[in-house]
């Protein structure tokens, strides 16, 4: 019986021992499959990974592409997409490929779509996909950019960025950054002082050199500003100028010299109409020339004849040999009027007069004007008294002005309000508005900046560098 107990309980035993082993070997197994899983996994995010930086390289390439042939969206192959490259490591194994597809950009914009798609050679199950936007800043990056000082008075609402080569007064209200190449200058504008290149009177007033400038942003100043950026180039516009004055003569319009006084252009929806310009009025009895100002005269139209119709040329470009008045609204239409005389010589250079409204009719890029003007843009004494001007304006030589004209001049010697939508570039000091309070001008002054213009700008309109700039980045995949 004893020997019978003890059999059986060895048997039990080792049955125990068969299922424990068994348990232990399941265990084991499942470890191993699971670490094999986790491997599996840790090496499918490592490709995925892989592929992902393959697929940034293939926007990085694209961009140094660019930047060496601004205008080839075919990658130097002259043929259709997507564009294949292989992809190696650093001992010249491959280990990947991008695949590009190039968007080139759309018809009046600069901007270029690059899809990238990344791949490992390891897994070829596995894509990374990136797609990216970049392009060109035009000049109408800014709200205003000039060339030498400039006064802005308390009544003046900007909202885009103001950059000058010189000095700036600001003493209205700056909804964007106001910035400035200098760091201080002496302000003729204001007895001479030495002051910060971008300062205000408006109380509290800024302190002068060498104090330093308040550092919160103030109710002048609501988005900050900035000294010694760089400078901008407008001697450059003329080769702009003389661009578009080429491109007008091939398949858009040209006007050569009038032989009277210049053109008026009207335009309406997508068509034009331009006049001759047979006589200006002349100003009343004591409206002289008070400031002894270069180019003062009425710049306004007393009579006039019919010149030319037509329809605003495909490639939007319009060039008068002459000085040029423009008016009127566009529906639909991408168009750069430009005035000038080549060769470029100071005594004959031209100027473009706004007296009457220019108008879009859509505001979501559809529509875009701009005015080039070799010498000055002119607000005649005879202008709207709430004229609205929808256009990026340019006076590459001269400025974008209002003369002074005093009370002797008659009831148009002070005007109500003056509102833009665009970009105001001026080389000369601007100024549309005579006094504080004013006593000559437009009273009331809003200048609106038009985002649409940055990477769409009007037809032929001058860029501020030939390098792509990123403006959004997309992991699609």
């Amino acid at each position: 019986m004893t020997m019978n107990t003890t059999h059986n309980r060895t048997a039990q035993i080792a049955i125990e021992m068969l299922f424990l082993s068994a348990i232990i070997v399941t265990v084991i197994g499942g470890f191993i499959s699971l670490a094999g899983s986790f491997l599996q996994l840790s090496v499918r995010a490592q490709n995925k990974l892989q592929a992902f930086a393959i697929a940034e390289a293939g926007i990085e390439y694209y961009r140094w592409h660019l930047a060496h042939a601004p205008t080839d969206y075919q990658d130097g192959t002259g043929q259709p997409g997507p564009y294949v490259h292989n992809y190696y490591d650093k001992n010249g194994n491959e280990i990947g490929q991008f695949t590009l597809t190039i968007t080139p950009p759309p018809p009046g914009s600069t901007v270029v779509t690059i899809s990238s798609a990344g791949t490992v050679t390891a897994d070829a199950s596995i894509k990374k996909i990136i797609k990216v936007q970049m392009g060109i800043p035009s000049f109408a990056k800014y709200a205003w950019v000039l060339n030498s000082n400039v006064v802005f008075g308390t009544t003046a609402q900007v909202y885009g960025v103001i950059d000058s080569n010189g000095g700036i007064q600001f003493d209205g209200t700056a909804h964007n950054l106001v910035e400035s190449a200098l760091t201080t200058y002496t302000d003729p504008a204001n007895g001479n002082r030495t002051e910060w290149a971008v300062y205000t009177t408006t109380p509290p007033a800024d302190p002068q050199p060498p104090t330093p400038l308040p550092t919160s942003t103030s109710n002048v100043f609501l988005a900050g500003r900035s000294l010694g950026v760089p400078a901008v180039d407008f001697a450059g516009i003329t080769q702009d100028l003389a661009t578009i004055e080429a491109n007008a003569q091939a398949t858009g319009y040209y006007a050569t010299g009038s032989g009277a006084f210049g053109y008026d252009l009207a335009l309406s929806s997508t068509t034009f109409t331009v006049y001759k310009v047979t006589a200006l009025v002349s100003p009343p009895r004591y409206c002289t020339n008070s400031q002894n100002e270069t180019g003062w005269g009425t710049w306004s139209i007393q009579s006039e004849t019919l010149y030319a119709t037509g329809t605003i040329p495909q490639n939007g470009n319009m060039f008068f040999a002459d000085n040029l008045w423009v008016r009127g609204t566009v529906d639909g239409a991408r168009v750069t009027i430009a005035s000038g005389k080549f060769p470029a010589n100071q005594s004959t250079y031209t100027n473009i007069i706004v007296n009457n409204s220019i108008n879009y009719t859509n505001f979501n890029g559809s529509d875009t004007i701009a005015l080039i003007a070799q010498n000055n843009i002119i607000y005649g004494l005879n202008s709207d008294n709430n004229l609205t001007v929808d256009a990026a304006l340019i006076a590459q030589n001269g400025a974008v002005r209002r003369y002074y004209y005093s009370s002797y001049c008659g009831s148009s010697y002070l005007r109500n309000q003056l509102t833009t939508l665009g970009i105001i570039a001026s080389n000369q000091q601007a100024g549309v508005a005579w006094g504080n309070p004013v006593v000559s001008g437009y009273q009331n002054r809003d200048y609106n900046y038009d985002t649409n213009l940055l990477y769409s700008p009007p037809p032929s309109f001058p860029l501020t560098t030939d390098q792509y700039s990123p403006i959004s980045w997309e992991e699609v995949q």
